[in-house]
């Protein structure tokens, strides 16, 4: 369903938590490139076009999250690529992602993290729990209202 979108950007909403310094600004995702078998999706908070997420099905059909941080000149961030496998097939409208090995090397604090993505015709929400810690995150984008195609994130090669 989220192929359906490609090419469009959108607007969203922080939800958890009320507010966050950083994520204050215009926070815009835009369903920038869907190749076969995956699906990048730059998120922009304000100017920071340092995000994107990116979604690739396996060969086993399982779909895997990581989240590609770049500096401004495009070199990677020194936390970048984590992220997690889905831990089964999901649905349409829900996906859920443990954080990997990898993110555990990187992040030992994330070892607990669950990303999930919920989609229906309306909406698009990226959520975030950090288990055993009071920590949530959620961002809801408006899917009926397509807004201008920003700029490339940073480090972005066609």
């Amino acid at each position: 369903m989220l192929v359906s979108h490609c090419g469009q950007a959108f607007e969203g909403e922080l939800v958890s938590p009320d507010s966050d310094p950083r994520f204050a600004g215009r926070l815009v995702m835009h369903v920038r490139s869907c190749e076969d078998g995956r699906i990048r999706v730059p998120f922009f908070v304000g100017e920071d076009r340092s995000r994107t997420w990116v979604l690739t099905r396996e060969e086993n059909g399982l779909i895997q999250l990581k989240h590609d941080h770049r500096h401004e000149d495009g070199s990677e961030d020194t936390v970048t690529q984590y992220g997690g496998m889905a831990s089964n097939t999901g649905s349409p409208t829900v996906q859920f992602f443990p954080a990997d090995q990898f993110t555990a090397d990187v992040l030992p604090a994330a070892v607990g993290n669950v990303w999930w993505i919920t989609l229906d015709e309306t909406a698009f929400t990226y959520n975030l729990r950090r288990l055993g810690t009071p920590t949530l995150f959620t961002v809801k984008f408006d899917l009926t209202k397509p807004i201008e195609v920003p700029d490339a994130p940073w480090g972005w090669v066609d």
